[in-house]
């Protein structure tokens, strides 16, 4: 199994073709070809060398906080209400659709 990391795009080379990518103090030149050159600063997915996908603000957050659910899950500190909130708030407007469908409706999902 092969875990994809979000880096930082810091600069271009070839063209575009390969990238110097960073997360923290690492650094790594990495292969563009499957996402095409992208510009500074994007945040791309990285694995074994190569660039897979370009990620947007929301996906990062969301990449990160499961990041951060792994790692406090290898130290023994995993909650996942505080490592997946949005997770919960999601259940909660779930539960607050379904107690709000007025009665004989039908519309039970």
């Amino acid at each position: 199994m092969c875990l994809s990391v979000p880096m930082k795009v810091l600069a271009l080379e070839a063209g575009g073709d390969l990238a110097v990518v960073g997360r923290g103090e690492r650094r790594e030149r990495v292969n563009m070809l499957l996402v095409g050159p992208q510009p500074v600063g994007t945040w791309v997915l990285v694995a074994l060398g190569f660039a897979r996908e370009a990620v947007s603000q929301d996906e990062l957050v969301l990449i990160e906080e499961a990041l951060g659910a792994l790692a406090a899950s290898l130290d023994g500190d995993y909650d996942a209400r505080a490592h997946f909130a949005d997770l919960e708030r999601g259940r909660e407007r779930e539960r607050e659709r379904i107690t709000t469908i007025p009665a004989g409706t039908g519309d039970v999902r």
